[in-house]
C-alpha cells in the first residue's frame, strides 16, 4: 500500500473534501472558522501539503454539514 499524500487514492480523497467544501457553499475561511482553525490549515489540507487524518475527517464532515458516512460513499463512488 502506498502511503504517501501523493498518492493517487490520496489525490482523489482530498478532491472529495474540496468538492464537499464547495458544494455546501463553503470558503475555506468560512470552514476554517466553523472548525476553529486557519485558511491555512483548510489550504494545505486541501492541497495535500499536510495529511488529513480521520478525526480531522470528522471534523471537517460535521463542519461541511455532510456525514462522514456518506462522505465516504461519494470518495468510493470517485475512485471506482
Amino acid at each position: 500500500m502506498h502511503k504517501s499524500i501523493s498518492s493517487r487514492q490520496y489525490a482523489h480523497f482530498i478532491k472529495s473534501l474540496r468538492q464537499a467544501r464547495e458544494k455546501a457553499g463553503l470558503t475555506q475561511e468560512m470552514l476554517a472558522a466553523r472548525l476553529g482553525a486557519t485558511q491555512a490549515f483548510v489550504s494545505k489540507s486541501e492541497r495535500g501539503e499536510r495529511r488529513v487524518d480521520i478525526v480531522e475527517l470528522r471534523a471537517f464532515c460535521r463542519a461541511i454539514g455532510i456525514s462522514m458516512e456518506q462522505f465516504i460513499k461519494n470518495f468510493e463512488k470517485e475512485l471506482s
